[in-house]
């Protein structure tokens, strides 16, 4: 009685045990505590004896080491390689690389093939600049960075580059005073900027009714005239003083007249419409206005004070303030007319 039991407790042991866990790997502990679980479930029989009566599981294959060790370190290789999204688990997989598409290498050629394209770029193109640039500044019109402040200057290359002409501006070059104007000189007679080619002209604006100002200027270029004709007596031949009146109301070629009695002979008494004052006033940025307006209509004229000194091509050459007495006014005149350029 007690074996029957026995018997049909072993048999559904091993009905419910799994054939696949049996075949894949061995557990003779697990077994056993199966087994003497169900047999105490079962009801009375021994553990030792349901234990000894159990069936052995078949023992696992044994492991045997391949022929060819390179096949073993390449199935070690494929299995802990990374894939090119990271690490993954490349079993099952047919190829997978080790290397993404853009390596370092790669980039550093790329780097330098842009940075000679860039290089190659900007040396090209300063040489097209240099080359168009010299047309312009040495051509005889002359190159300004500013024409309304700065005249116009010619450029010559040295071997440092492109300089300024030198002349007696210096590298700060010649303010953008002056230009093209026509008046009438005592006579009726039109005059011109070119009329006085050949000659250097001090230039002054003024009007014949000033009370001080004017006749002191005035006064004063005849000083310099004078001692030119004493020092310098080459220099004064061709220089050129000038007069215009900003007053073309009231001064009449009959005023002129009779106010250039007052002057040194040399003088040039110019005067014309309005609005041909107030054109050539502009282009010299002399400041005019009225002032002191009486009922009976009397005025002064307030305006700048300045002697604008133009070499032989009608080009400023320098400008003398009020301040300057006739003696500073003399050193400059000689210093621009004997001026001699390095090269």
């Amino acid at each position: 009685m007690f074996r029957l039991a026995s018997s049909r407790a072993v048999s559904s042991v091993c009905t419910t045990i799994p054939r696949q866990a049996l075949l894949l790997k061995p557990q003779p502990t697990s077994s056993r505590r199966i087994l003497s679980t169900n047999s105490s479930n079962g009801g009375g029989g021994s553990s030792s004896a349901s234990s000894s009566s159990a069936p052995t599981p078949p023992p696992p294959a044994p492991v045997t080491a391949s022929a060819n060790p390179t096949t073993n370190t390449a199935s070690s290789s494929v299995k802990y390689a990374k894939t090119s999204a990271g690490t993954g688990n490349p079993e099952g997989a047919t190829a997978i690389s080790t290397r993404g598409p853009v390596t370092w290498p790669a980039l550093g050629l790329v780097a330098i093939a842009a940075a000679s394209a860039v290089a190659y770029y900007k040396i090209e193109r300063e040489r097209r600049l240099e080359n168009a640039m010299g047309k312009i500044v040495s051509s005889e019109s002359g190159w300004s960075p500013n024409p309304e402040l700065l005249a116009r200057r010619q450029y010559v290359r040295t071997k440092w580059g492109w300089f300024p002409k030198e002349d007696a501006y210096g590298g700060a070059g010649k303010p953008a005073i002056g230009g093209p104007w026509s008046l009438v000189d005592l006579d009726g007679n039109l005059v011109t900027n070119k009329s006085f080619e050949g000659k250097w002209t001090l230039l002054y604006f003024g009007f014949a009714r000033c009370p001080d100002i004017c006749p002191s200027e005035m006064v004063k270029v005849g000083k310099v005239m004078d001692t030119l004709k004493k020092e310098h007596p080459e220099l004064a031949k061709n220089v050129q003083p000038i007069f215009v009146s900003i007053d073309p109301a009231r001064d009449s070629l009959k005023a002129l007249r009779d106010y250039a009695k007052d002057f040194h002979p040399s003088y040039v008494f110019l005067t014309g419409a309005p609005q041909q004052v107030q054109a050539m006033a502009k282009k010299y940025r002399v400041y005019m206005s009225k002032a002191d307006e009486t009922e009976d209509g009397d005025y002064l004229v307030d305006h700048s004070i300045v002697i604008y000194f133009h070499d032989e091509t009608g080009d400023i050459a320098d400008c003398f303030t009020q301040s300057m007495r006739p003696s500073d006014v003399v050193d400059k005149v000689v210093e621009r007319m004997t001026f001699v350029p390095s090269y």
